[in-house]
């Protein structure tokens, strides 16, 4: 049976067709794919630039059927009986292709998986949405599917269509506001966006996908399918065997790194280096001064290089800058083979408002709010999630599973907390609105910090979240089951401000400020603290660590020797910015690198050393674990003595079996004879001393020191000791 030209387009009117070849067609399957008309059936489909298109039965006897253009501008139909599947050879100016046809696919993602998402509970949205390599009714292809309940039409547009958006409208799951479709004959490494046309009729610029996995390197902007095939990871012991560092027993001592600005080849243009050369290069570093963990600033793709990662556009995927996410897989695991734990950087604060991205996605306020008061950051020009939409929590709590759960992630270091718990932070008073009983607080913050933190630790138990919270909100690292927002650990920003202001000090002054080193410990268990030296505190004019240090060079380095071995003496977890365990002299720079030729001197040398040092020292005492995180394993030895700028902390672990002494004299005198009051009889062994020769110093210090029945500061025992200038010594005492 032949149909006549008319017949090939039953039922379908004019308006509808010519919307069609012009793109704004938001429900093509109403046209294309096969379609029963009377009793045969008809074949349609819309090839623009096609010269001629075929027919290919492929479960009967492979009878090719020519399509005639049925209307303007490359609307092709043929009748084609009662015969099952079928493909379409399809003749181009330049090239003959064959391929199913993607519109004689049914329904594609299922009503549970529609219902979850909408629900904000569907947790493995980069296996859903996006672009899935995948087999269809044994046919192999990629299945899009974007969210964008607000558009009148979406396309998926790429390489394989010329980015045309006529050519491949996706089909409209109403009850989620999902558009799918799936592309035959596609794989992993093809580019592809979004084109969406919004509710009045606008074309907007074509849109990089929400959870693309992959992405093009910028300035280039497109999404890219990435590969569903497991990465074969060797690191499962590292997983079964983290749970002492997420309960806070463990050393942690971390490295906070920017890939791009860690080591450049000048030989090659100033490039980075790409995720397999880091695992050559600083992995080694790293667990050769022995860091426990690297951090790294956010490695989501970003547009601007500028942003360090801070204003990510693509939350599920690996920046391409550094190479594929395979590799960033790989670079994990090694991270893993060698005892390294990896911490990365997310921020579900904001996000930038470039055009390709998520600001009005579908050309409304889709993951950002409406009203500026609630969704736009003065401080950054980015636009801020709306919490309020079960979507946009879901697409959050994904993404951060997608780095914890598929690439191994060990932690995530959330960023600007402060800014989402705070409904006018850093606006006046009448740029924001209240919450719903008159307050600041953002209530659809706290929710989703509870609801994503306890998410994470049912289904990730190696992993733990670090928040970065500058203010004094109660309970951030208290479990939500007991109220609080379920945080493992937070910085502690008012040590390091207060520290840092008193390290500043020339010496003579810092009588006058004692307080600032003291005051920290009043509140230490009042959360569980890391203490941070992050790059936010070497860059914008802050200067360098040593350059923040008063005196002259001899007395610059001492004075930064001192303050780390207070720092790693200070109950609390560790990190330190790269750069700083030299000494570097200049703050940072991202377009540059960590001057390493400054290891050629001595003093350099020397700071790095003691990092070394430091970091073992911590790692092999309980003595200076325990009492991160349990005010039983501190006191103060000495914690009144202003006029000479001395601090003496006393380090206990559980079992009291030994203790460690560690004292800082933040003066450049050194103090013969200082007695100090111990808490036990017997001989206090010096096992590091920032002042040695090795590290920069001038040497002076005490090889051991017997207590004597001697009362001093509330102990019945007291030693004696040389206190040498601007250092931090360490003693210990054991029951052994």
């Amino acid at each position: 049976m032949n149909l006549e030209r008319d017949d090939l387009l039953a039922n379908i009117d004019h308006a509808a067709l010519q919307a069609l070849v012009e793109g704004r067609h938001g429900d093509p399957f109403t046209i294309l794919g096969r379609h029963p008309v009377g009793q045969t059936n008809v074949v349609r489909a819309f090839l623009p630039g096609a010269t001629s298109v075929e027919v290919i039965d492929t479960e009967g006897d492979g009878v090719i059927t020519p399509m005639e253009q049925v209307f303007g501008g490359g609307l092709f139909a043929a009748d084609i009986g009662g015969r099952g599947s079928y493909r379409l050879r399809i003749s181009w100016p330049d090239a003959v292709q064959e391929t199913e046809d993607p519109y004689s696919f049914g329904l594609l993602l299922g009503d549970l998986d529609l219902h979850l998402i909408s629900q904000g509970t569907h947790y493995d949205l980069g296996r859903t949405l996006g672009a899935q390599p995948m087999d269809v009714d044994g046919v192999s292809g990629v299945r899009f599917a974007v969210w964008a309940p607000n558009a009148r039409r979406v396309s998926v547009v790429g390489d394989f269509n010329a980015w045309d958006g006529r050519r491949h409208p996706m089909r409209l799951r109403g009850s989620a506001g999902i558009w799918e479709l799936f592309l035959p004959r596609l794989g992993p490494g093809e580019r592809y966006k979004f084109e969406i046309i919004d509710y009045n009729g606008h074309t907007l610029p074509q849109k990089a996908d929400p959870v693309a996995r992959a992405s093009e390197a910028a300035p280039s902007t497109a999404s890219i399918v990435a590969s569903n095939a497991p990465f074969r990871w060797t690191d499962d012991e590292w997983m079964r065997s983290q749970a002492p560092v997420r309960d806070g027993r463990d050393a942690m001592s971390v490295y906070e790194v920017h890939l791009e600005s860690w080591l450049r080849v000048p030989e090659e243009g100033n490039r980075n280096l790409n995720w397999i050369e880091l695992s050559q290069r600083l992995i080694p570093y790293a667990a050769d001064l022995g860091f426990t963990h690297i951090e790294l600033l956010p490695i989501m793709e970003h547009p601007f290089g500028g942003s360090w990662g801070y204003q990510p556009l693509g939350l599920f995927a690996p920046t391409g800058r550094y190479g594929t996410p395979e590799d960033f897989a790989y670079f994990v695991d090694r991270c893993h083979a060698a005892g390294i734990g990896v911490i990365v950087d997310w921020v579900p604060a904001h996000f930038p408002t470039d055009v390709w991205g998520l600001a009005r996605f579908d050309g409304t306020a889709l993951y950002e709010h409406e009203d500026p008061r609630e969704g736009f950051h003065k401080d950054w020009n980015t636009l801020i999630y709306n919490l309020g939409r079960n979507e946009v929590k879901g697409f959050l709590i994904a993404s951060a599973l997608e780095w914890l759960e598929h690439y191994h992630v060990d932690a995530l270091r959330v960023d600007a907390v402060a800014s989402m718990l705070y409904r006018d932070y850093s606006r006046n008073a009448d740029e924001w609105i209240p919450n719903k009983y008159g307050g600041r607080e953002n209530l659809e913050s706290v929710e989703f910090f509870k609801h994503l933190n306890s998410i994470i630790h049912h289904r990730c138990e190696h992993a733990f979240t670090v928040a970065e919270e500058s203010t004094a909100w109660p309970g951030v690292t208290v479990p939500p089951e007991q109220g609080g927002l379920g945080f493992d650990f937070k910085w502690n920003m008012g040590w390091m401000h207060d520290s840092l202001h008193y390290m500043e000090e020339d010496p003579v002054y810092r009588k006058y400020h004692h307080g600032m080193m003291t005051f920290s410990m009043v509140y230490a268990y009042s959360e569980r603290f890391m203490l941070p030296i992050s790059h936010d505190e070497v860059v914008h004019g802050k200067g360098s660590l040593l350059g923040k240090m008063p005196g002259d060079v001899w007395q610059k380095h001492a004075n930064l020797r001192a303050y780390y071995g207070f720092m790693w003496a200070h109950p609390g977890k560790k990190l330190l910015f790269m750069g700083c365990e030299i000494g570097q002299e200049t703050e940072w720079n991202h377009d540059g690198s960590i001057v390493w030729d400054l290891l050629d001197n001595p003093q350099h040398a020397g700071v790095q050393r003691l990092i070394r040092d430091l970091n073992r020292l911590y790692a092999a005492e309980p003595a200076l674990t325990y009492g991160d995180i349990n005010p039983q394993g501190f006191e103060w030895a000495i914690g009144d003595d202003a006029e000479n700028s001395i601090f003496g902390m006393l380090r206990w672990p559980e079992d009291r079996s030994s203790c460690v002494l560690a004292i800082s004299n933040m003066t450049p005198m050194p103090r013969h004879g200082y007695r100090v009051g111990v808490p036990e009889a017997g001989r206090w062994t010096e096992i590091l001393n920032s002042d040695a020769g090795v590290y920069g110093g001038s040497n002076l210090g005490n090889s051991e020191a017997w207590s004597e029945e001697h009362p001093s500061h509330g102990k019945a025992q007291s030693i004696v000791l040389t206190l040498p200038p601007l250092s931090t010594i360490f003693l210990r005492w054991s029951r052994d």
